[in-house]
């Protein structure tokens, strides 16, 4: 699905909205496999850069996660911004 790339790039520029959307392709298995750890990764980044709806929507993903799940979750969102976005996912 060429959407997928398109909110990629512009989550890895640093956009919000970008990273919310990828956040919820990856939460409903929107043109890429449900994934729900990779989900709570871009809501975290994206609430972390000022998106409201995200942090909401984190907490809810949190709600179907396991405590492993979580934790892995953060590390992977510390890395991704850690690293300026070159390295987000797994």
């Amino acid at each position: 699905m060429e959407a997928i790339n398109w909110f990629r790039l512009a989550a890895e520029l640093g956009f919000p909205n970008s990273q919310y959307n990828l956040g919820m392709m990856y939460a409903n298995g929107d043109g890429v496999l449900q994934d729900n750890t990779l989900s709570h990764m871009w809501f975290n980044i994206a609430s972390a850069n000022g998106d409201e709806e995200a942090g909401e929507q984190k907490y809810k993903r949190e709600g179907l996660m396991t405590t492993s799940e979580v934790s892995k979750a953060r590390s992977l969102a510390n890395e991704c911004v850690n690293s300026n976005y070159t390295k987000c996912g797994y």
